[in-house]
């Protein structure tokens, strides 16, 4: 951050220091389309849940989501929300720990955080409430960032860390045959 003070004063920044913060959860298709919440908790069970009721909502047909090992990806909760219907539509699959180059949605926070938001200073959590959504709804609308080239029918999903405060985002060749050669087979 650049700061301005009379020449031979060091400037020094007051700022009131809290633990606010916004989550965010994305999905990407491979048409790129980008789908988004946030809130100002941590996401739990529950709220992935309703991530995914919202994803089935608006996306028609089957649906393969890959995601990491996260605790909240793991519960009981989505466990039975799966065996309550749900997997009749969604097949979770989860990328092998500490892969986090095979996830494409990392891109997402990449430019997000580094592009979007990388010399935002907000005045409080509301106004990076604006700045954040704004920086997404300028995204989305980027479909050639986001696009992908994959022949193959895969939604995305990550949870990001949080928010305080060209890259292209497109697969690498090894995400491609891994989706191939693993989760394709097992989801026809």
């Amino acid at each position: 951050m650049r700061t301005w003070a009379p020449l031979g004063e060091t400037p020094i920044l007051r700022v009131k220091l809290t633990r606010d913060h916004y989550s965010v959860i994305s999905a990407i298709t491979p048409k790129g389309k980008l789908f988004l919440s946030m809130q100002r908790t941590a996401f739990t069970s529950e709220d992935v849940i309703a991530f995914l009721k919202e994803l089935l909502a608006m996306i028609p047909g089957k649906l393969l989501i890959i995601w990491d090992g996260a605790p909240i990806h793991r519960s009981k909760k989505i466990k039975q929300f799966l065996a309550d219907g749900a997997a009749k539509r969604i097949h979770l699959e989860r990328l092998p720990a500490y892969a986090p180059e095979l996830n494409p949605d990392e891109g997402v926070w990449h430019y997000l955080k580094h592009v979007e938001l990388g010399n935002v200073c907000a005045r409080n959590l509301d106004d990076l409430g604006e700045k954040l959504s704004a920086a997404a709804q300028r995204l989305a609308a980027y479909q050639s960032l986001l696009c992908s080239s994959r022949p193959i029918s895969v939604l995305n999903i990550a949870v990001s860390n949080r928010f305080k405060g060209g890259f292209a985002i497109r697969p690498k060749s090894h995400t491609l045959k891994y989706c191939q050669a693993k989760l394709l087979p097992a989801f026809r």
